[in-house]
Order: structure tokens, then C-alpha cells, then sequence
């Protein structure tokens, strides 16, 4: 800073205005310094910055080892939002989901000196560890997370369920089959719930869920045994990968969609629109989750203490062509 300011003919307080974004710097002086810094190739040492301010301006991410479009849609939303933040994000990915693993990452952010950490906590188990996370480090769960004592980030996902329930009633379906995901995700179980509270309002009858492990294979195997079954007018899927094996699984049995078959997916990925009919589906903002995800990390490192605040995305249903009204049969 000291050469910089030399070239520039400038203090090395003006320096530090320059690097800090201060309005206290006239436009020409600004330039000069800027122009020094280039000449220079100076960069901020952001280790000596640590030193001096006690903030890394890092922040640390767990996420686990998968390709869902889920999580890995939060994970960029996060760091997208960091970075327009103006911080850094050290990403640690876990293989499983346990209290162990998700706290021995907590600790390796710790030790590189974080000022916060998101957590993204679909998995139950994910979201029992983050209340262990020591009291003095601020963190967010996102995209699921306990019902108390940590805040959270999270879509609204029994209101998504609800609406893709409540659009296939209003096209005059009796009730609503649902492929659910696996049991120990906290938003396969909010998406049932929704589900089920829809038909039971409606005073539709209730049919047993059938839980999947998110992909294709398994939409397609559960669809198989649905099938044959002439009750069945109108499916809701829990995510759009095993729509998409509904689908194939339905093309197989000679059924046409919506023609004898209603379907609704869930997160609205990228393809869905190009499914053969057009998936309508329940859209998540991701990005809008890591947005708000990040909004209330840097409210909790300002803080004293560990809030409870709970921030709710609403969903957004999407209508395309693999809905219509149930067949006359």
C-alpha cells in the first residue's frame, strides 16, 4: 500500500479509502490510485487483512457428494450470492449425511478460520448434527433444517405439495397418487404432508404413498405397479428425475399423458420443459434460498447471539401439458 500510494501521490490512508469503497475519495484521486494498482499488480493480502480486521471474509459451506438438482442448485445459489457479497466460499463436501461426518466438516471450516457456515441440510440426520455446531460460530441450515434453535432457510415445500395436489383435484381427478422420496429427507416428508392434508381438506381418499430414492430407475420401477390400476388418474411425483421415469414407464405401457394420465413433478429442473409432454412441476428459486441463506448468515455473525429466525421461499407452481382432466373411464 505504501508503493501504491507513492506512485499514486497519495496518502496511504487514501489507499485504504480506495480499497474500502470510501465516498470520502474524489473520482480523479480514485482513478490515479486505481491506476497505480495496476501498474503495481497489487493485490490485498487477505491474510494480513484477517490479522488486522479478525474477519477471513470467507465462509464456510458443508454439502454432501451427490448430483441431485436439489442441492447442488442451493450450493450455487450460495456462492453466487457470497460473491456478490464480497466474500469467499471454502466448500466441504461429506460422502454421508451422519451427525459425525457433518461435524468433523464443521470443525475443518473452524479450523481455516470462517467467519460463519451454511450448512444444506435435507437429510435428517444432517439437521439433528447442525445443533450441535458450537454456540460462538454463526451458521445457517439450509434448504431443510431443525424446527427450533438454528435458523433456517428453506422452501416452502408442504405449500408446493399442496398446490400440485390442489391443481390436479380442480381438473375433477378423484385423488392424487404421490411417488415420494426417501423417509429419512426432511423435505420428502414435508412434501407428503402437504400432499395428504390437500386430500384430506378436499375430502378425497387418501391412497399410500410410494417412497423412491429420487431417480428415474426408481420413479420408473414404482409407476410400473401403478399402472394397471384403473383408480389411478393423476400422479404427483416428488421430484422431476422420477417424473421422468413415470413417464417412460407410462410411454411402455401404451398410456398417454395427460391424455389417460396426469403428472406433476417438483424443483422444475432445466429439462423439465422439454419432456415429452412438457412437465408441469413445482419451481424452487434456488437462488433466492441462497440469497436469503447468506442475508441471514451475515445477520448472525453482527449478533451476539444465535437466533431462531426461519425464512420461508415460496414455490411457484409451473402448468405445462402433462396435466388435463381425467379420462371418462
Amino acid at each position: 500500500m505504501a508503493d501504491v500510494a507513492r506512485v499514486a501521490g497519495v496518502s496511504h490512508q487514501t489507499v485504504s479509502r480506495v480499497l474500502n469503497d470510501s465516498d470520502l475519495v474524489r473520482p480523479e484521486t480514485r482513478e490515479r490510485v486505481l491506476s497505480a494498482m495496476r501498474e503495481l499488480d497489487y493485490r490485498r493480502n487477505s491474510v494480513a487483512r484477517a490479522l488486522v480486521t479478525g474477519r477471513s471474509q470467507t465462509l464456510g459451506v458443508v454439502s454432501f457428494d451427490t448430483t441431485l438438482y436439489g442441492p447442488a442448485s442451493t450450493l450455487f445459489g450460495i456462492e453466487r450470492a457470497a460473491h456478490e457479497e464480497g466474500y469467499f466460499v471454502s466448500i466441504v463436501s461429506v460422502r454421508s449425511l451422519d451427525r459425525e461426518s457433518v461435524l468433523t466438516a464443521i470443525d475443518r471450516l473452524q479450523a481455516q478460520g470462517v467467519d460463519g457456515i451454511l450448512i444444506i441440510t435435507p437429510h435428517e440426520a444432517a439437521a439433528e448434527a447442525v445443533l450441535h455446531v458450537p454456540g460462538d460460530m454463526p451458521v445457517v441450515a439450509v434448504e431443510a433444517g431443525p424446527d427450533e434453535s438454528v435458523p433456517v432457510v428453506a422452501v416452502d415445500q408442504f405449500a408446493g405439495a399442496a398446490g400440485a395436489t390442489r391443481h390436479l383435484l380442480g381438473l375433477g381427478h378423484r385423488t392424487v397418487w404421490h411417488v415420494a422420496g426417501p423417509p429419512s429427507w426432511l423435505e420428502a416428508r414435508q412434501r407428503i404432508d402437504g400432499w395428504r392434508s390437500t386430500l384430506k381438506d378436499a375430502g378425497a381418499p387418501v391412497p399410500p404413498p410410494v417412497s423412491g430414492d429420487w431417480s428415474p430407475r426408481s420413479g420408473y420401477e414404482l409407476a410400473r405397479g401403478l399402472v394397471g390400476r384403473q383408480d389411478v388418474t393423476a400422479i404427483f411425483a416428488a421430484n422431476d428425475q422420477m417424473a421422468l421415469g413415470i413417464l417412460h414407464a407410462l410411454h411402455e405401457a401404451g398410456l398417454e399423458v395427460p391424455r389417460d394420465l396426469s403428472l406433476v413433478g417438483f424443483d422444475d429442473i432445466p429439462e423439465a420443459q422439454y419432456f415429452t409432454p412438457a412437465l408441469t412441476t413445482v419451481r424452487q428459486d434456488f437462488n433466492e434460498m441462497g440469497r436469503q441463506g447468506l442475508l441471514l448468515l451475515l445477520d448472525e455473525m453482527g449478533s451476539a447471539n444465535r437466533s431462531s429466525a426461519r425464512v420461508v421461499v415460496q414455490p411457484e407452481l409451473v402448468v405445462r401439458g402433462s396435466t388435463a382432466a381425467p379420462p371418462s373411464r
